[in-house]
């Protein structure tokens, strides 16, 4: 009777872990930015408002800039501004969008750019013919970015912040499964 207990008091311990846990999870969990009402004219914002550099944390991360005020039917592109590469500030594309009839858009960045752009790395196979990433120089330095958004039609532009964080502890050890994976390669 003793072990029939003590095994319900753990299963039950852990049950009660597992809910403290989750509900730790969904506290952090960022609430959806919206716009601001009082602004007239193009505004844009990104979700999440920061973004690490850990190569697995990065290409699982949906990154997706919202925009309104734009003029419908036009096309716009987003940029990060004051990226330093090497030893020159440049600007770098990550994301373009379609404006709809209510003059707003949606661009999602996509793994390409995460990959290219973000991370400095290149999308490569390995011999079983899956994607790999293959890191061969740092990614961008961390920092606060401008990321602005410019139509092609109207030249409207809107600016929103985005925070660039170097990989965190966990982030290192999942780069470090990856990389036993064969998932990520670094030369």
């Amino acid at each position: 009777m003793i072990v029939h207990w003590k095994k319900s008091c753990s299963g039950a311990a852990l049950g009660l872990a597992f809910i403290f846990i989750l509900f730790t999870v969904m506290a952090c969990a960022t609430p959806v930015k919206e716009f601001d009402k009082n602004v007239v004219g193009p505004q844009m914002i990104v979700q999440p408002e920061s973004i690490s550099l850990g190569v697995a944390a990065l290409t699982k991360t949906d990154i997706t800039f919202r925009g309104q005020g734009f003029q419908p039917g036009d096309s716009v592109f987003i940029k990060l501004l004051g990226v330093k590469i090497n030893d020159k500030i440049v600007d770098i594309p990550i994301a373009d969008a379609n404006v709809d009839k209510n003059g707003q858009f949606i661009a999602k960045v996509g793994t390409l750019p995460k990959v290219n752009e973000l991370l400095r790395a290149q999308i490569g196979s390995n011999e079983k013919g899956e994607n790999v990433i293959i890191v061969t120089q740092p990614p961008i330095p961390a920092s606060v970015y401008s990321a602005k958004a410019v139509s092609m039609e109207s030249n409207k532009t809107a600016v929103t912040k985005l925070t660039v964080k170097g990989p965190s502890f966990m982030d290192s050890i999942k780069d470090w499964i990856g990389g036993l994976l064969g998932k990520i390669v670094k030369k």
